[in-house]
């Protein structure tokens, strides 16, 4: 598990930007039914971006609070866009998204108190 988050915090950008690309791509992807997924649309918004928020909270540069308001705020214009392309934005799902933004943050704290090694040889 160490090496793993220390994987993660070494690569925080790489695995931010492609977490935002996928979020991006599958919000903005025009359809004609959302697919059958196990879960929520709502439980789906909160794990893609606490997915989103976890590397930028795990490693925690000089303005990841900046960042993460950042990332509620791009939620926010997916949401804005979305019905220009087929989809429907919805309030509700910002929440969601600043709730995962917030869960993310919670679950990396909770990963640097359960391995604190892995939190000291990283930074």
């Amino acid at each position: 598990m160490e090496m793993l988050l220390d994987a993660v915090r070494r690569h925080w950008v790489l695995v931010t930007l492609a977490v935002l690309i996928s979020i991006t791509m599958l919000s903005l992807w025009p359809l004609q039914a959302l697919p059958d997924i196990p879960g929520s649309d709502k439980s789906h918004h909160v794990i893609a971006y606490a997915a989103l928020m976890f590397p930028v909270a795990l490693r925690r540069p000089r303005y990841w609070i900046v960042i993460g308001l950042l990332i509620i705020l791009y939620s926010g214009l997916i949401e804005l866009i979305q019905p220009t392309v087929n989809r429907y934005g919805e309030w509700l799902d910002l929440a969601a998204n600043s709730a995962g933004v917030v869960c993310g943050w919670i679950i990396a704290v909770l990963m640097d108190i359960f391995f604190p090694g892995a939190a000291r040889n990283s930074r």
